[in-house]
């Protein structure tokens, strides 16, 4: 098995980032007690204004101001990471969220779909700056060796074993997993890189230190197999945004929704499912909750799309008070089944799909404004079809020709002496219902060339009435 190990140095922080609409502004994560507050992460920007991670809060005060503050919340860096293993869940059925701040993912069986490692790897790390993670990737053979190689490492690619060895051995013994008094008790010995200590003799360690000590070398050596707990992907996605100030426009709440739907359809891709329903949450501090629900027709994932519903619900609801907080909630979370798409589109950036464009119709004009057509089994035309909200398939309708345009209602035709081109066609029915008919149906030409489809009473010729035109 090859194992791919993706650290993410700033995990919190970069949580806290993607939030922000100017996420290369100066900002500081602190924690610490009321009486004394550090900063416990700084982005780059703050890190140009002299601040550093450890750093009190008085001292970065005093240096400067122009930063923004967050509080830390080991909460929230736990929700991330688990976003991010859903994420990786769509490259491969096994990851690991074993290690803090670092996802594991097996990789040698998803070669062959995603192409060979430095195109994977070009792709996985696309996509993550796209999400707004910093990150770190190594490859190892074994899952404990690429979370250690990966404190010193950024793009190796390590595949047999005796080059993994030879990597390791260059590690410092304080950078390979130690307990810190086992390291410190290493570096009093001389013993300052790894390869040192895995030439001691077994017994002599197992004399000097716990047994831990020698299942953590097996393991990183590959001798002992390193039980690991496998990531599930959730049968629901709840995300919610702080925005941490009153909002009042719609347009400043665009930011954020967009955030939260690019998480949503991460999310689905990485269970290879889509959305048919959900809801964006408006949090008001004195009032309840503004709730926005966005409907679909068919399941769908494609980003742009979800958040151009979803701003189009926006645009339309009644926000009664300033809203503090943004939540997405998705639980209909049906199979996903990719539309079928000719090989060669013509104009594909001049086109949009249907399924789009009826979706987008419905979000900007209302559920009512975009209908489609059922077909029924009944020879009268007036009850032929019926007007639906979705275009599930119905009986097929008759395969006599019949009009694009049917009249709401017959009206006599204007027309003197019209060309028959085709008929009569009969049609008796409705007698059970209090509807019966009994006309002779006819395709006629006007002098002018329109084609319309005209009745008579059955058994009669002439005084037309006119039911629909021919397109």
């Amino acid at each position: 098995m090859r194992w791919a190990c993706i650290l993410l140095p700033q995990l919190a922080l970069d949580g806290v980032l993607r939030r922000r609409a100017d996420p290369d502004a100066p900002l500081a994560l602190i924690a610490g007690t009321p009486q004394r507050r550090v900063l416990r992460a700084v982005n780059p920007a703050a890190r140009a204004l002299g601040l550093r991670a450890g750093q009190s809060l008085t001292a970065a005060q005093a240096l400067t101001r122009d930063f923004a503050l967050a509080e830390y919340d080991p909460e929230d860096a736990q929700r991330w990471h688990r976003f991010l293993a859903a994420w990786a869940y769509r490259f491969s059925s096994l990851v690991s969220l074993r290690y803090p701040n670092a996802l594991l993912v097996e990789i040698e069986a998803s070669l062959s779909l995603f192409g060979p490692w430095p195109r994977f790897e070009a792709r996985l790390r696309e996509e993550l700056a796209d999400l707004g993670f910093r990150h770190r990737i190594v490859v190892a053979p074994n899952p404990v060796a690429a979370r250690v190689l990966v404190n010193a490492h950024d793009g190796l690619a390590i595949l047999a074993e005796e080059p993994m060895r030879h990597a390791l051995g260059q590690m410092p013994v304080e950078r390979v997993g130690f307990a810190p008094e086992v390291a410190t008790a290493f570096s009093r010995m001389g013993l300052r890189k790894l390869r040192q200590v895995i030439a001691l003799p077994r017994d002599t360690v197992a004399r000097r230190f716990p047994a831990d000590v020698l299942k953590h070398l097996d393991a990183l050596l590959g001798e002992r197999p390193q039980p690991l707990d496998y990531y599930t992907p959730p049968d629901a996605f709840d995300v919610r945004i702080e925005l941490g100030y009153e909002v009042e426009s719609h347009q400043a709440l665009l930011f954020p929704l967009k955030r939260l739907t690019s998480d949503l359809a991460a999310f689905l891709a990485g269970r290879d499912g889509g959305v048919q329903r959900f809801v964006v949450r408006l949090e008001h501090e004195d009032h309840a909750d503004t709730l926005v629900p966005v409907g679909l027709l068919s399941a769908e994932r494609e980003p742009a799309m979800l958040f151009e519903l979803a701003r189009g619900r926006l645009e339309q609801a009644q926000v009664p008070a300033p809203v503090r907080g943004v939540r997405l909630l998705a639980r209909e979370l049906p199979v996903f089944v990719p539309a079928h798409r000719e090989l060669f589109d013509e104009r594909p950036q001049q086109s949009m799909p249907w399924e789009q464009l009826r979706e987008r119709l419905r979000a900007r004009l209302g559920n009512e404004a975009v209908h489609g057509l059922r077909a029924h089994a009944d020879h009268r035309p007036e009850h032929a079809w019926s007007v639906e909200s979705d275009a599930k398939a119905g009986p097929a309708p008759p395969t006599a020709p019949r009009p694009g345009w049917l009249l709401r209602q017959p009206i006599p035709l204007r027309e003197f002496s019209p060309q028959i081109l085709a008929g009569p066609e009969r049609i008796e029915s409705g007698w059970w219902d209090g509807g019966d008919v009994r006309r002779d149906y006819y395709l006629i030409e006007t002098r002018w060339g329109q084609r319309g489809w005209v009745y008579s009473p059955a058994g009669e010729t002439g005084n037309f009435m006119l039911h629909g035109w021919f397109a």
